[in-house]
């Protein structure tokens, strides 16, 4: 499962250095695939988009931090927990029941996020 920010969140911005994918924005802020990538070129979304890695996206939340779900690996093969998770003084950062992946599929995104 990708990790998502609920509305409790307090945008203390703990979570955000943290995120080994930079898969983790400020509300409002504009994102790529390739921010803390090695992404290039095309790039296929989990729901069979294709876009330019290099391209800004429109934020998710105009508002509240959020994560790109397609560029969250739950800091598999990176840490043994979700980084954001586990410095959330609000425990805002959980699972996304949404989009759920087993360990191997989060571990073959992580290689494709960082070739």
């Amino acid at each position: 499962m990708a990790i998502r920010i609920t509305d409790e969140c307090i945008n203390c911005g703990a979570c955000e250095p943290e995120c080994p994918n930079n898969a983790i924005y400020e509300g409002g802020i504009e994102w790529a695939m390739s921010d803390g990538t090695s992404l290039t070129g095309n790039y296929v979304l989990m729901d069979g988009n294709v876009i330019d890695a290099q391209v800004k996206n429109k934020p998710v939340s105009n508002d509240l931090y959020y994560i790109v779900t397609d560029k969250c690996t739950e800091c598999a093969g990176f840490h043994e927990e979700p980084q954001c998770a586990a410095v959330c003084p609000v425990d805002c950062c959980i699972l996304d029941e949404d989009h759920v992946e087993r360990k191997d599929e989060l571990l073959a995104k992580k290689e494709k996020l960082h070739l």
